[in-house]
């Protein structure tokens, strides 16, 4: 049974821990192992997650299948000015349980709550070699564009824009 809690800074070493087991497998074929470091130290240091989450108002969930946890996610509204557009930070779920729906539900679960603050779209970036772009399609995303982001280092994230339309 798939259920999910809201995550806080206490849980900053679960979900680099879950980061981890994720990450390596992830991107290995999309980016350099330097990259993939770089990445990791940049957005997933505990520092760096405790700023997403106090800072950033970002939300964490961690989704749980039974009493084991097997996946994470992050969103927020996109931005203060327009509450209507929700944002889709993060979504991992650990190798050994994608492809069980968990996914679809964690996205359900975000939906539901930016519904409740009256938004009517989740936006998110996916790397334009992720297979993950196919998940997302599946489940009701599509492409409204593509950027080039600068993330320092000598890096660029590649990526689609990727929305999907929610509803009661």
């Amino acid at each position: 049974m798939i259920h999910f809690r809201e995550a806080n800074v206490d849980d900053i070493s679960l979900i680099r821990d879950m980061t981890m087991k994720v990450w390596p497998q992830t991107y290995a074929n999309i980016l350099s192992p330097e990259q993939i470091d770089y990445m990791l130290g940049m957005m997933y240091s505990v520092e760096s997650l405790k700023y997403q989450i106090e800072e950033k108002g970002h939300q964490f969930i961690i989704g749980y299948d039974d009493k084991e946890p097997v996946a994470f996610a992050s969103f927020s509204p996109k931005d203060s000015e327009n509450k209507n557009r929700w944002r889709l930070h993060k979504i991992y779920i650990l190798p050994g349980q994608q492809g069980k729906g968990i996914g679809k539900k964690m996205v359900d679960y975000i939906a539901a709550e930016a519904l409740r603050y009256g938004a009517s779209e989740i936006e998110l970036n996916v790397n334009r070699y992720n297979p993950a772009k196919t998940f997302y399609e599946k489940i009701g995303f599509s492409e409204i564009g593509q950027e080039d982001i600068d993330i320092g280092g000598g890096y660029l994230m590649n990526d689609y824009i990727m929305l999907l339309k929610i509803k009661e």
